[in-house]
């Protein structure tokens, strides 16, 4: 305590009015000196020791802080009695308890951040090995003409393929980062579901597939660009897990808490295993169907960033099972 500039001051302050009412006291009546000395002396001594106390406390507050700056668990030490230094325990506890919340979501960010850059190096890397390979084949001489046009071919596809990749995660950056400015602007449903379809229509002629597109048309308000982005790979993934020759069924319209679009296939459906997991970047479910051969092109990002594009205009996409697969965008009113 004696290292407290405040503290040494106030002994000699009280001291000084203690001598001086003693000398006081002493000069009326030497009984009266005595009782004054005592008095002061019982006073002082009793501000000494509620010091010394308050002193201790805040000794035990320096070392909780010292404890969760290392990390340690933290200790409710929250007071419920009166008094300033009960207010700086419930607001330093409010503040380390923040503090640790900010650490474990760090740590999580952090382990999210490597999972993502290995998923990521995974995926450059096949179509980067592979492009390696037929680069060597192409420098034989003897290589036949018709396989050297499906070696290109093929590493148009893998350069294709690492494009759309990096531009897909490059928007899912700026998606995260708040870089990106979605202006909402009205426009009506069937035009979104237009702009959306137009992208995968030579898909779908191949495939041999139908789209059916029904609804109640009505305005919506979001970033038309975003949100064909957002369709349009829910439409792929119909389009890509579905079998050939059947149909896609897209409905919209609104109720009174959201405006919706519904993708519907009449393909195997989601396996229940997938369903919680499969909005999750880089996640890569299970087919359940055996006609349907895995896209080689899926990397599992596609349906995270539909979800974030949703979620940054304040809607939502949901996907279940009924006789296929079934994702529901909405926005809501």
């Amino acid at each position: 305590m004696l290292r407290n500039k405040v503290f040494r001051t106030f002994l000699v302050v009280a001291a000084g009015i203690c001598l001086v009412a003693t000398g006081a006291c002493l000069a009326v009546n030497p009984w009266s000196g005595l009782f004054c000395f005592l008095g002061c002396m019982g006073v002082l001594s009793v501000s000494i020791l509620f010091t010394r106390q308050q002193y201790h406390e805040i000794a035990e507050l320096s070392l909780y802080l010292q404890r969760v700056a290392n990390g340690e668990v933290l200790l409710d030490i929250r007071d419920n009695s009166e008094g300033e230094l009960s207010i700086l325990k419930n607001e330093i506890y409010k503040a380390a308890n923040a503090l640790t919340e900010q650490a474990d979501a760090l740590k999580l960010d952090k382990s999210e951040l490597a999972a993502a850059l290995s998923d990521i190096s995974h995926q450059l890397k096949t179509p980067l090995t592979s492009l390696g390979i037929m680069a060597d084949l192409l420098e034989e001489e003897h290589l036949p003409p018709e396989k050297r046009r499906e070696f290109l071919a093929s590493m148009r596809q893998g350069l294709d393929r690492m494009e759309w990749l990096v531009l897909t995660l490059l928007k899912l950056a700026r998606l995260d980062a708040d870089a990106a400015a979605l202006t909402k602007t009205p426009i009506l449903l069937s035009e979104l579901i237009k702009k959306a379809l137009s992208t995968m229509l030579i898909p779908i002629e191949i495939k041999e597939q139908t789209v059916h597109v029904h609804g109640e048309d009505t305005l919506v308000q979001c970033d038309p660009n975003w949100t064909v982005e957002a369709l349009g790979n829910i439409i792929k993934n119909a389009v890509e897990n579905t079998p050939i020759g059947t149909v896609i069924d897209i409905a919209y319209g609104k109720n009174l808490l959201y405006t919706f679009i519904q993708v519907r296939d009449n393909g195997p459906g989601i396996d229940n295993a997938d369903l919680p997991h499969l909005f999750k970047r880089f996640y890569r479910g299970n087919k359940k169907h055996p006609s349907i051969a895995e896209d080689a092109n899926s990397v599992g990002i596609g349906l995270a960033m539909s979800r974030t594009i949703l979620r940054k205009q304040n809607g939502d996409i949901d996907a279940m099972n009924d006789n296929g697969a079934i994702f529901t965008l909405k926005l809501y009113r």
